[in-house]
């Protein structure tokens, strides 16, 4: 045997065993996003002092479970207040308004200030989480609603996928498998099963249609809520009835991972793509708005290091997802994109909650710059326990201290000046920083031709599509 022939061999076999070393210490992770869930709408408390922090209504006892196992956040945020700016972002690691993707539908015109366009298509040479994850071993799987273009899961590192799919799909599945929830959940447990025994790490990205499609709960599951709620609306009845039979599907996925014995090795998080808001939460606003009810989200991690029914009242937002994942993955730092702009949770997942999150900037900044709640276009920023919003029709800053008033009914902005102008410079410093897209004056604007009523919370769904025969074999499997 030659010198040169030992010395490739040696290479070889050092290089299997590093890479056999690294899959047997990388975790595997599921990220599941409902679609449009209050923070206050799990039968979870998402703060343990904070009253009606839970749902008196709703029933999630997988849920329950899986904060019982692990960390709540009682301060998380999605990064948006609507749906498709939140997923690009978690996609990139970058805020909606650093990706000029801030609302979900196209925006509306005939208003005081014309909102900009969006991009509405994932670039092709972004790198995505799925991409880095890709690149260090691990199998890939996106399941439900992608809603951001580009070709689809697919074309942005996803091995496995439902395809470029949006709120279309939800409505065509009905009982027995609401907005496909459980075929989703089948389709998660197959793929852990074979990368399994594969003995290949797995990330999995479960985003879920639900909330969508209410009234396309179980039957069973719509008459428990009508007899629970017999007062309520046929809209409320259904989000109840459709949260539970999205427990369900958390507690299918839960079972596979517990069956496969994958536990002690496997990172599960659950959060809402955006607040939802509600009359009987403790928070202002939903969808559309940045008040705390539109952008507070649940979230939940349990996995490797967690300590069982812990909490974390560190402020965090989604898009520190990115970096956070790819650190239990072995993805080396120097590897990410150089313009994320989240900063990883690691560190104090495992240290029951505390520490703090070093991100580029230290403030966060929502920017939503279009019309769909009663606010106009307006941003916000957060830093320490401080929040001002901006509304752009009117000029009009508002200051809180959330430290103390959760539910933004004290402005503050009058009776302290110098912090509100302080935050309205940070803010003004970050949008052009990112070349964020602005609203500007709108010169037809007639004040006595009055546009149609904004939408207060809408779904924006897409048309419905006619049902492919690959969607129609996949329902009637199930």
């Amino acid at each position: 045997m030659t010198k040169l022939f030992c010395c490739a061999i040696y290479t070889l076999i050092s290089t299997w065993f590093a890479a056999s070393t690294l899959a047997a210490n990388q975790p595997n992770i599921i990220l599941m996003i409902s679609d449009d869930q209050a923070w206050s709408g799990l039968s979870v408390p998402m703060h343990p002092t904070v009253k009606d922090s839970k749902s008196p209504l709703v029933q999630t006892p997988n849920l329950e479970k899986l904060a019982s196992q692990g960390m709540r956040f009682s301060a998380a945020y999605a990064p948006a207040s609507v749906c498709a700016p939140t997923r690009i972002s978690m996609q990139l690691g970058r805020s909606p308004a650093a990706l000029h993707w801030t609302k979900a539908a196209k925006s509306v015109t005939g208003y005081k200030l014309i909102p900009p366009t969006n991009i509405r298509h994932i670039p092709k040479d972004a790198t995505t989480i799925a991409e880095l994850l890709k690149e260090a071993g691990y199998a890939t799987a996106h399941y439900g609603k992608w809603h951001i273009g580009g070709g689809g899961p697919g074309q942005h590192g996803y091995d496995e996928h439902d395809g470029d799919i949006g709120n279309e799909y939800t409505h065509r599945f009905g009982d027995p498998n609401p907005a496909d929830i459980f075929g989703m959940a089948k389709r998660a447990s197959a793929f852990m099963e074979v990368n399994s025994k594969a003995n290949r790490p797995f990330f999995i990205q479960m985003s879920w249609h639900a909330l969508h499609a209410p009234q396309n709960a179980l039957k069973e599951t719509l008459a428990k809520y009508q007899k629970l709620a017999p007062r309520g609306n046929e809209k409320q009845i259904g989000s109840a009835a459709i949260a539970e039979n999205l427990d369900t599907g958390v507690g299918m996925v839960m079972d596979t991972i517990d069956r496969l014995g994958l536990r002690d090795n496997t990172f599960v998080i659950y959060m809402s793509d955006n607040g939802s808001g509600g009359k009987r939460g403790p928070l202002k606003g939903g969808k559309g708005s940045l008040w705390e009810g539109g952008i507070r989200s649940p979230f939940i991690i349990r996995g490797p290091g967690v300590k069982a029914k812990s909490w974390c009242h560190v402020r965090v937002v989604g898009y520190d997802l990115f970096p956070t994942i790819c650190g239990w993955a072995g993805v080396h730092a120097n590897k990410l994109p150089t313009n994320i702009e989240g900063g990883s949770i690691a560190s104090f997942v495992s240290n029951e909650g505390k520490g703090e999150v070093k991100r580029p900037r230290e403030e966060l900044v929502f920017h939503f710059p279009h019309y769909q709640s009663d606010d106009g276009p307006h941003s916000a920023i957060l830093l320490g326990d401080y929040k001002l919003m901006k509304f752009y029709e009117t000029g009009r800053i508002a200051l809180f201290d959330l430290s103390k008033d959760i539910g933004e009914q004290n402005d503050l902005s009058r009776s302290m000046p110098d912090k509100a102008r302080q935050l309205d410079e940070r803010l003004k410093n970050y949008l052009s920083a990112v070349k964020a897209q602005m609203p500007r004056p709108n010169p037809n604007y007639d004040p006595n031709n009055p546009p149609p009523p904004r939408k207060k919370g809408g779904r924006g769904e897409q048309p419905d599509k006619p049902r492919s025969k690959k969607d129609k074999q996949r329902k009637d499997a199930l």
